[in-house]
């Protein structure tokens, strides 16, 4: 079982997310809040993620590979408890609030598609990809 994320631990890499998300997407650093909606709320688009994936590796010297965020999320899960026809299944949908912790209920709408998942990313989500990744140099040494 993996360790949660802390508090701490986020609070330790957001100014770098922050800055590195606001620089991505052009906008104020000042509107770069931890459960900002980087769709919905600063205007992200799928080409932007990739970007700031590209950012972060490049400023934490992590790797994160495609997909990582939605893999973490499933945990425990297997593909077809996670999801059903591209539907995120109850199941899912309980382990997806848990690890998207810092999103607010209300953003997440069910029946959720998978392909939806990117609309609940927000710089706090990051933080945690930064933070997995860091562990797991660490555990491969």
């Amino acid at each position: 079982m993996t360790t949660a994320i802390t508090q701490d631990e986020i609070n330790a890499v957001f100014p770098t997310v922050a800055d590195m998300v606001a620089d991505a997407l052009g906008c104020d650093l000042a509107e770069v809040k931890p459960d900002v909606s980087l769709i919905e709320d600063l205007g992200a688009e799928s080409i932007d993620f990739l970007d700031m994936v590209f950012r972060l590796e490049r400023s934490f010297k992590v790797k994160i590979p495609r997909g990582k965020i939605v893999e973490n999320a499933r945990g425990t899960l297997t593909e077809a408890e996670f999801e059903q026809n591209g539907v995120i299944t109850d199941a899912g949908m309980a382990q997806l609030r848990a690890y998207l912790a810092e999103v607010p209920a209300e953003r997440f709408k069910t029946p959720m598609k998978v392909k939806e998942i990117p609309r609940l990313f927000t710089p706090e989500t990051f933080c945690k990809l930064v933070i997995s990744a860091q562990r797991e140099a660490k555990a491969a040494g």
